[in-house]
C-alpha cells in the first residue's frame, strides 16, 4: 500500500469541508465555485500565498489599499491576477476570520476606509473583464464570486465552523 502525499490529502479534506458546508448549510451546489473556494483554502495554508503580491522593490503588501495601487500599475495578466488575488484576500478575511477586520481595518492602518466585501467584489469584478485567450470559464467563475461574494463568506464561515467542530472532536478524543 503506498502513501498519499500531505498536499493531495489536505485537497481532499479541504474540500470535502468546503462541499459540506456549501451545500448542507448554505444550499450552495456549484461545484466549479465550490471546488475554486476550496482551492483558496488550500493555498493560502502557506503564508507566502496569503501575502504573495509584491511591489517592484519586492516588498510584499499586506494592505489592500497597498494591492489595489499595484494593481493598477500592472497590464494584461499581471492587473488580472493581482485583482484575483484581492478578491481571494478579502473573501478569505471577510469569511473565514471577520473577527480580525477590526485590526486590518484599524484606523492607523491604509486599509480603514476599505470595505474588504466591496473591494472583493470590485476586485473579482475586474479580474473577469480582464479576458485572456483561455479564460472565458474562469471569467464567469469570477464574476459569479463578485455577485455571490457575500453568500461565498457565509460558506467560509461555515466552513471555520466545521473546522472548529472537527478540532474539537479530535481535541475530545486525545483527551479522553
Amino acid at each position: 500500500m503506498h502513501s498519499i502525499p500531505r498536499k493531495q490529502l489536505l485537497q481532499r479534506f479541504f474540500a470535502g469541508v468546503t462541499q459540506s458546508a456549501f451545500l448542507e448549510r448554505i444550499g450552495l451546489a456549484d461545484p466549479p465555485l465550490v471546488d475554486y473556494i476550496s482551492d483558496l483554502l488550500l493555498r493560502f495554508v502557506h503564508v507566502d500565498d496569503l501575502h504573495r503580491v509584491r511591489n517592484p522593490t519586492g516588498r510584499r503588501l499586506v494592505q489592500v489599499s497597498e494591492m489595489v495601487a499595484e494593481a493598477e500599475q500592472r497590464i494584461g495578466p499581471a492587473r488580472r491576477e493581482v485583482h484575483r488575488h484581492i478578491g481571494d484576500y478579502t473573501l478569505f478575511w471577510v469569511g473565514m476570520y471577520p473577527e480580525a477586520l477590526y485590526r486590518l481595518r484599524s484606523p492607523d492602518r491604509k486599509d480603514y476606509f476599505i470595505d474588504y466585501s466591496e473591494q472583493g467584489k470590485l476586485s473579482y469584478r475586474i479580474a473577469a473583464a480582464q479576458e485572456e485567450k483561455e479564460s472565458d470559464e474562469e471569467s464567469v467563475l469570477f464574476l459569479r464570486l463578485s455577485e455571490q461574494f457575500e453568500l461565498c463568506s457565509r460558506g467560509l464561515f461555515e466552513v471555520r465552523r466545521e473546522l472548529a467542530r472537527r478540532d474539537d472532536d479530535v481535541g475530545s478524543i486525545i483527551l479522553f
